[in-house]
């Protein structure tokens, strides 16, 4: 949550309450109701009942910004400890249950607010509610030594993952300690500082949690499908009786000023390119300036027009790409411009080539035009992020946290409509023209010479990962735990209703006479539409010596057509609000299209002109091939990179899947454009297509748009390969990957396996989900063990991947780099004991989890068009979901059994661990995997 409210409030709401829909004019509203209770809680209810779900959210208004210095990182560690057990719900019930409804959870921590939520099937909202009460109002009592100890490792683990391991990770640390004064509630950021989070005690949680998380600091949104009679009384029932709690001050915007520019640099152990960041100060969000500030982002770098891309990208080939973008949060805001530069380029002439553009901003200007296309995406955005319960309920909660008024969109509206050039051009002047600013320059170790002239070491201290800290704890001391008197019975779940029955969406399907196949599922909640238009073919049809066609093809015919430069293509499918992106996979490219349903036909015309008659835009070509090279040289940092694409080498040997579809450092330079050309001419044709569409159309509005389409797209004979997979290894053994320094080691473990259409793909699926299923969050066994009882990572998970003609199955971690060794045993030895052991436990929470989670399945439009990709492409029919339903009622302990010996390997897998060799190659040789290979470049 690390956004401006401010933005995301826009991209949600912009237009929503007027628009135009088949020319008419429209207004769709949000039928909202708020109110208090006695003890200050504000509970907001919207009743949608569009599906049997609903999303229950509470936001406490507290982030990192109510922290103070030398605690920092507690608002974010507190969100970990919710999760934890609270007086009537033991260690890890709160998962279970949830995971057992079938629903789904999160929690996050911005510099201002926290939020929880659930999506359950409406069922199970009465659960929802009493775990959200008891965790509000009996969570005091049941902070453990153990819960603590063990949370702090999780927190320092994810801090090691996307701070200290990541490339430009300690970038924000930087920025916030320099641009804002000593104190300021924004000078350090969420995850804390790494000693801070050490020195956290049990005293320091209580209070924090005394202090911030009661009903007069919180705000309640429960939406989807509800009795809002019912709720009122359910909430009523469990947050009445909960105290008040201490009133927190409302604040001030908190502006900052900087009497002169700063300029800092810092050698990266994880980067490969240099990057530059500059960061102006500016406005809290809400007030009118933020408004045209966002819009000034846009302006200035994130179009093909936009001054900073034309000078940076096009003229000077600095960099593929310029980043521009207004945050405006509760206290004050911030403008941030950041490039990543090509590597060797000196962030100097970064730095200069930032200033011309905006002497060219200042020279040229912007045009009505511009304005007008950049509220027309908003428009489309709003509308997909509201076509969810969850989405609904995150703008509600947000909206009358910050303002009291869940209905602001009336003012927020008002305020987005009336920018003018006049409002951006006085934010230009005011907060960037001239004005000071905090400025990093982060480059490869060892290439300070290449930072901006003027900087200075900004002093940033790493971790010592030969003496990383690990808090401590026995799991099975006893801790009294004292029950809090109540006056409801709180010791006993709810009991969850009968499931709501599943209506499958209607699929309606056609055929076109060039061979093309319509599969269609009409949802008129919103006015949309997205469609997928997918060729067959892909990357399986890429030379390996010229891997990286397919997707320069792709790349490419997003860059104009033959009557359109790639501004103009640009701007024609901006001032529809749409969004149509080309993109190649392994099996096929696809061409994804999000629209307002009153510009279907001119989206199908646009994908029409970039299907039939690309530009091959010389200029284009050159620098998308640019783009691709610099993106892996820089990729070569990233352990997280390093490891997939180990594995993946290994899993493919010398298949054309051994490959990234990008293509590798010496394919792409070879690639020529008359190879593009050759590979569109030879492998685009409707025969070998599909055409996917969800939302507010019908079957015979969509094959008059693409009537046109239809007579001039030829059909033609394409032959695609059948992909052969290596068998998986006799033995397994460790490869590792050397990255000195590593804070942590990134572990994936994989080997071939079922293709999709296998008949025990989904039998597959189904065993893996109690060992690691990302579905299964905290309550899969691999997080149960290495994040829940050893503190070693903050995610492990496995899965089972699967396509038309190949598949594989994968397991991964982040854990700390001590524990490396004992985390890989951990995979190892847990895998051998799943194939033999399987408790009905297992098996209970399998279907549960799987049946009960069908009722959040079809949803959104993208949920409906994934549902489309699934039937059609692996020639399952349109009520496939009833017949893994049907799977999952007859599992049992012994079919289960037979899946996971069958599938689940773990003497047959590639080992692949990518860290610091110095400190962590020779542990690893006591796992029982042999002597691990150390993987050269």
């Amino acid at each position: 949550m690390k956004q401006s409210i401010l933005l995301i409030m826009a991209l949600l709401i912009v237009t929503l309450f007027s628009c135009k829909t088949q020319n008419k004019e429209t207004e769709i509203t949000i039928p909202v109701e708020k109110y208090s209770l006695p003890n200050g809680l504000t509970v907001i209810l919207n009743e949608d009942h569009s599906d049997p779900i609903a999303t229950v959210a509470i936001y406490y208004h507290v982030g990192s910004s109510r922290e103070v210095e030398g605690k920092t990182g507690y608002a974010h560690l507190f969100e970990h400890m919710m999760f934890q057990q609270s007086e009537n719900l033991g260690r890890g019930q709160f998962v279970n249950n949830v995971s057992n409804a079938g629903g789904n959870f999160n929690g996050s921590t911005g510099p201002d607010v926290t939020n929880y939520f659930e999506v359950l099937p409406k069922n199970a909202i009465e659960m929802a509610l009493w775990m959200e009460s008891d965790r509000m109002g009996f969570l005091e009592n049941t902070v453990t030594k153990f819960n603590l100890a063990n949370q702090i490792n999780v927190v320092q683990n994810e801090k090691r993952q996307s701070v200290d391991n990541a490339p430009y990770g300690f970038n924000d640390f930087l920025i916030l300690k320099n641009l804002y004064p000593k104190g300021h509630p924004y000078s350090w950021d969420v995850i804390g500082d790494m000693k801070d989070l050490t020195n956290a005690s049990i005293d320091d949680v209580k209070s924090f949690h005394k202090k911030f998380y009661s009903p007069s600091n919180a705000f309640l949104v429960i939406s989807g499908d509800i009795d809002k009679e019912q709720i009122k009384a359910l909430v009523e029932k469990y947050f009445g009786e909960i105290p008040a709690g201490e009133k927190i001050e409302k604040r001030a915007p908190l502006p900052v000023s900087i009497a002169s520019t700063i300029k800092l640099y810092h050698e990266d152990n994880f980067a490969k390119a240099p990057q530059l960041t500059m960061v102006f100060p500016t406005v809290e969000q809400f007030s009118k300036e933020s408004y045209a500030l966002d819009f000034l982002g846009d302006l200035l770098a994130n179009s093909k027009k936009a001054p900073l891309y034309n000078i940076l990208v096009k003229d000077k080939k600095l960099t593929s790409r310029v980043f521009a973008r207004n945050s405006s949060q509760e206290l004050t805001g911030t403008f941030r411009i950041s490039v990543t530069a090509n590597p060797g380029v000196n962030l100097t002439d970064v730095e200069k080539a930032i200033f011309e553009g905006f002497a060219k901003f200042e020279k040229d200007g912007f045009t009505e035009e511009d304005l007008t296309r950049i509220k027309a995406g908003y428009e489309t955005s709003s509308y997909n992020r509201l076509s969810s319960v969850q989405g609904k309920a995150f703008a509600l909660a947000q909206y009358t946290l910050f303002t009291g008024d869940p209905e602001f969109y009336k003012k927020d509206l008002a305020s987005i409509k009336s920018v003018t050039m006049a409002d951006v051009k006085a934010v230009y002047d005011k907060f960037i023209k001239g004005k000071n600013f905090v400025e990093t320059s982060f480059v490869p170790k060892g290439q300070a010479d290449l930072v901006s002239v003027g900087s200075v070491n900004g002093g940033v201290v790493e971790e010592d990962i030969t003496n990383a800290f690990e808090a401590k704890a026995d799991a099975n001391a006893k801790e009294v735990i004292i029950k809090t008197p109540t006056k409801i019975d709180r010791t006993v779940m709810p009991a969850i209703g009968p499931d709501p029955e599943i209506k499958l969406p209607v699929v309606w399907s056609s055929s076109l006479g060039g061979g093309l196949k319509i599969f269609g599922i009409t949802q008129n909640e919103m006015p949309l539409v997205q469609y997928s238009l997918v060729i067959d073919g892909g990357h399986q049809l890429d030379r390996i010596d010229k891997a990286g066609v397919a997707n320069l093809v792709a790349t490419m015919m997003n860059e104009g057509t033959k009557n359109k430069t790639p501004e103009q293509l640009e701007d024609a499918i901006g001032l529809l609000g749409a969004t149509i992106r080309i993109t190649a996979g392994n099996e096929n490219i696809t061409i994804n299209v999000t629209t307002l349903a009153r510009n279907l036909e001119k989206t199908i015309s646009l994908v029409e002109e970039m299907l039939l008659e690309p530009r091959w835009d010389e200029e284009q070509f050159a620098l998308a091939k640019s783009r691709i090279i610099n993106a892996i040289k820089r990729n070569a940092a990233s352990p997280d990179y390093l490891s997939s694409n180990t594995l993946n080498k290994l899993i493919f040997g010398n298949n054309i899947l051994a490959v990234e579809v990008s293509g590798t450092e010496s394919s792409v330079p070879a690639i020529t454009i008359d190879d593009l050309k050759d590979y569109w001419a030879k492998y685009f044709s409707s025969s070998i297509s599909k055409l996917l569409v969800a939302g507010d159309v019908d079957q015979a509005k969509i094959e008059a748009a693409l009537a046109d389409l239809n007579k001039k797209w030829t059909a033609k004979e394409v032959i695609i390969p059948e992909i052969k997979v290596p068998d998986p290894p006799a033995k397994s053994q460790i490869y590792f990957v050397d990255v000195p320094g590593a804070k942590q080691s990134v572990i994936s473990i994989g080997c071939p396996s079922l293709s999709r259409t296998n008949p025990d793909f989904y039998p597959a699926v189904v065993a893996n989900y109690k060992l690691g299923a990302r579905e299964a969050s905290i309550s899969g066994l691999w997080m149960q063990i290495i994040r829940e009882q050893k503190g070693y990572t903050y995610g492990a998970y496995s899965s089972f991947s699967g396509f038309k003609n190949y598949g594989y199955f994968s397991a991964s971690s982040r854990v700390r780099t001590n524990s490396t060794a004992e985390s890989v045993e951990i995979f190892k030895t847990e895998m051998e004991k799943y194939s033999k052991i399987m408790p009905q436990e297992y098996i209970d929470v399998t279907k549960a989890g799987l049946m009960k989670s069908n009722a959040r399945r079809f949803e959104t439009l993208s949920n409906l068009i994934g549902m489309l990709n699934t039937m059609s492409s692996y020639n399952l029919p349109p009520d496939y979901v009833k017949k893994e339903e049907n799977y999952l009622k007859e599992l049992t302990v012994a079919k289960q059994l037979e899946v996971a010996k069958k599938y689940i390997d773990p003497s047959r897998m590639y080992y692949v661990v990518v860290g610091d060799a110095k400190t962590q190659l020779k542990p690893l040789e006591k796992v029982g995997l042999g002597k691990p290979i150390l993987v050269k470049d």
